[in-house]
């Protein structure tokens, strides 16, 4: 894209018939890809934690009550992303778009229902299970893609093999960019995978750059929650409508290539309209892949076909 044809929710062809889940979609860029989707006609299952905050970010948002649908999915606990991939599989036969949207950002050391550090498993796992357990119906939908959000953080990330729980020794940021860093991982490993079984379904990445979310504040905890909530944030983050644009894009524009990283084109790529992206060498590496997909594997019991 040219500084004359920067991409906009404008542009976003019509997308009516299509079916969409957004994870996290009751606020924040969750909430803003589900505004722009249903604005177009997609009809956008808001995948959310706490089912009454959804009702009320769909009631705001004024589209037509028949775009939106909004179901329980709490993503740190695999008996609930199991309880939703069967109730979508038993009230739809395709699926055309999974936005892995949702996630936490340096909380306090908390453990998820099955013992897994929060961040890795809301993140990460939850995610990496709930395509899983979709693959089928994205299989059978039109132009069908999984869009993982990761951050520029996944670029101060690394796996921590020996110790992702955070066991022997837990930093909150570190472990927030571990579980980007693995979001980045598993985009490109599933879009090896699809290529190499001829699967209809892209594996696209994209990231937001620096948005004001309550991501930054709502459980992030120390030195971290003062500076996003009164520095950051206020000062130096874009809207939400903003940061979803690439996302957005990436879920919606046919030029979009499977295993592509969509990103602002701004500065430190902090800001911006959305444009192709490096991701880092280390989150691109076929063996990390391969070990990553193994480890979620054992940790889900989610096993791809």
């Amino acid at each position: 894209m040219t500084e004359k044809q920067r991409w906009t929710a404008d542009l976003i062809p019509d997308q009516t018939g299509r079916v969409f889940v957004v994870t996290g979609a009751n606020s924040g860029l969750g909430l803003a890809t589900t505004r722009e989707l249903a604005r177009r006609g997609g009809r956008v299952i808001l995948a959310v934690r706490d089912e009454e905050k959804g009702r009320r970010a769909a009631e705001a948002l004024g589209a037509d009550a028949r775009l939106l649908d909004v179901r329980p999915l709490d993503l740190a606990d695999l008996d609930s992303v199991r309880a939703f991939a069967d109730r979508l599989r038993a009230e739809h036969p395709r699926l055309d778009v999974l936005v892995n949207n949702a996630g936490v950002m340096a909380p306090p050391r908390t453990l998820s229902a099955q013992g897994h550090e929060l961040q890795f498993a809301t993140n990460h796992l939850g995610h990496f299970a709930l395509t899983g357990l979709l693959l089928d119906l994205l299989a059978a939908g039109t132009d069908p893609r999984v869009v993982t959000v990761s951050s520029i953080n996944h670029r101060q990330g690394s796996l921590r093999f020996d110790d992702p729980n955070g066991e022997r020794g837990y930093a909150p940021m570190t472990y927030y960019n571990q579980s980007k860093f693995a979001n980045a991982v598993f985009g490109k490993e599933l879009h090896r995978r699809l290529t190499a079984t001829a699967s209809p379904v892209r594996s696209v990445l994209a990231h937001p750059g620096y948005t004001a979310t309550s991501l930054q504040t709502k459980d992030t905890s120390g030195l971290a929650k003062l500076f996003f909530g009164r520095i950051g944030n206020p000062l130096l983050a874009q809207r939400p409508e903003r940061g979803a644009l690439p996302q957005l894009y990436a879920a919606t524009d046919p030029s979009v290539a499977g295993g592509e990283f969509i990103g602002p084109d701004g500065m430190g790529e902090l800001r911006g309209a959305p444009t192709r992206v490096r991701l880092s060498d280390a989150a691109a590496d076929p063996a990390t892949g391969r070990r990553l997909w193994e480890l979620s594997e054992g940790l889900t019991e989610v096993r791809y076909v």
